[in-house]
């Protein structure tokens, strides 16, 4: 299915048929403020599986990002967070950044394996947080791309994506163009952060 949404005023009726979507373990595609990308609820193993299989990788070994509301869900997935941390991703975010932390037991299970850090996410796009606090928990997600990491030029058009994936996914949510850079990635899961990927996010947050 293919719906349109206003970032801006993104219909109620469309936020909870999405969110109802993403409840009976559908995965989505969806628009953040970077590039596009594909993901489903938390909660919910059989769509997890199928997002796997999606991306061809195994849960276990799966670098998929948590995307939330706000910076409210950092205590359910992430060991406490030193303040120095938590000062630089206040600034940050909302915003075009992923932040690798230290991850805690509420990790599910398909992905504990051997996992120790969780990537977060607050993107600065409505409809992202519409269907999230709508939703009641994190989004679990990574951005659609190729293989070499390179954002293919098509994947940044709603309707071609729909074109590609129509047949894979349940929803794919049309916000517009998206972006064609990435976030910024940086690792604060150890005692100095280690900037893993430079992306649309200015890493002037971290002076």
């Amino acid at each position: 299915m293919f719906i349109r949404l206003n970032n801006d005023h993104p219909q109620v009726k469309d936020i909870q048929f999405i969110v109802n979507c993403l409840k009976n373990d559908g995965v989505i595609i969806y628009p953040t403020d970077t590039v596009y990308s594909i993901g489903c609820d938390i909660t919910k193993p059989k769509a997890i599986e199928k997002l796997c299989r999606l991306k061809n990788i195994k849960p276990e070994k799966a670098n998929f990002s948590f995307v939330c509301s706000d910076l409210s869900h950092l205590s359910q997935f992430t060991t406490p967070i030193p303040n120095s941390v938590f000062r630089v991703m206040k600034k940050a975010l909302p915003g075009p950044y992923t932040f690798i932390l230290e991850a805690n037991g509420n990790v599910p299970k398909l992905l504990k394996q051997n996992k120790k850090t969780v990537g977060i996410r607050v993107p600065n796009s409505n409809i992202c947080r519409h269907i999230i606090e709508a939703l009641g928990n994190p989004i679990i997600t990574t951005s659609l791309h190729n293989p070499s990491d390179d954002i293919l030029e098509y994947f940044a058009d709603p309707e071609v994506i729909h074109q590609e994936y129509q047949d894979k996914v349940d929803i794919v949510i049309d916000g517009g163009f998206g972006n064609l850079y990435a976030s910024t990635v940086i690792d604060f899961s150890s005692n100095e952060p280690i900037v893993l990927r430079e992306g649309m996010g200015s890493l002037d947050i971290l002076n």
